[in-house]
């Protein structure tokens, strides 16, 4: 894959009834801030709006799918105002502490996920290098995921003291042992390894990802719309059925929690913690 330099930080392109949004930050790993959050939001939007459009698929440009989210990019935009398409709350900006976080989380990670998990058109994760964390999210929200045999996941925030990204989907794409084992280790899992759990559909050699996703997604579009949109409503259904709506805004309040106590007795909600020292952790293992 290319990259794309329009300075757009996500790019969207039809290719017949396909739609194929791309994050377009790869200097940062596609790292996402809110304004790539916005852009994600508007390019679903068009998609689903567009009767031509079928079968959405999700990827990232450059080497990575997504390093998860922005913590330290000269673009990070925690302080600007977001547009609260996903919830009612009121604006961030100006509060403090819980305040505004759980307002800005709510919208822009967890609520925003979950509107797009809703998208009544089937969505194609395709993923390559690396996906963290904020990048699971991404991933999550779509229906599945073809990974390249070079990608990697990884939810490494339990360095943080926070138990897990704002998501918390992790007892069922995978299973609740294989979730604590990524929790408490913060290891990567392979691509063989996370489809061995459940967590991907296929996995191929980098050079023929894309080949694959688009003839997969070629397939899909034969399917009549009604029925690819009630199918999917169906097993979102019986996935919330099995508690996975309540069992997020359970470990959401936790999540919160975490960020309340870090600022409380350290130097800010991630427990100090930068990209750098994320890396740095990782690499001491």
């Amino acid at each position: 894959m290319k990259n794309d330099d329009s300075g757009e930080v996500v790019t969207y392109e039809v290719r017949g009834s396909v739609a194929v949004v791309r994050l377009n930050r790869p200097e940062y790993r596609n790292a996402q801030n809110s304004k790539v959050t916005y852009a994600l939001d508007a390019a679903f939007t068009a998609a689903v709006e567009d009767d031509a459009v079928k079968v959405i698929v999700l990827a990232g440009n450059g080497k990575h799918f997504c390093a998860g989210h922005d913590i330290g990019s000269p673009e990070r935009d925690i302080d600007q105002s977001f547009e609260r398409k996903a919830v009612m709350w009121w604006d961030h900006v100006g509060a403090a502490g819980v305040d505004s976080r759980l307002a800005r989380e709510s919208e822009v990670y967890l609520g925003m996920c979950r509107r797009w998990r809703e998208i009544p058109k089937p969505m194609i994760a395709m993923v390559q290098g690396a996906c963290i964390a904020g990048g699971l999210m991404l991933a999550w929200s779509c229906d599945f995921i073809v990974a390249s045999d070079d990608a990697f996941f990884s939810d490494p925030v339990v360095r943080m003291g926070i138990p897990g990204v704002e998501y918390f989907a992790h007892p069922w794409v995978m299973n609740p042992r294989a979730a604590k084992e990524f929790l408490f280790t913060g290891d990567r899992f392979t691509a063989q390894r996370a489809h061995d759990l459940g967590m991907v559909n296929h996995v191929v050699p980098r050079e023929v990802l894309e080949d694959t996703v688009m003839a997969m997604a070629e397939r899909i579009s034969a399917m009549p719309r009604l029925g690819l949109a009630l199918a999917k409503k169906a097993v979102n259904q019986s996935e919330d059925l099995q508690g996975m709506r309540a069992g997020m805004d359970s470990v959401f309040g936790l999540h919160h929690a975490a960020h309340a106590h870090n600022a409380e007795v350290g130097a800010d909600s991630l427990a100090g913690m930068n990209v750098q020292g994320m890396r740095n952790a990782a690499a001491a293992k």
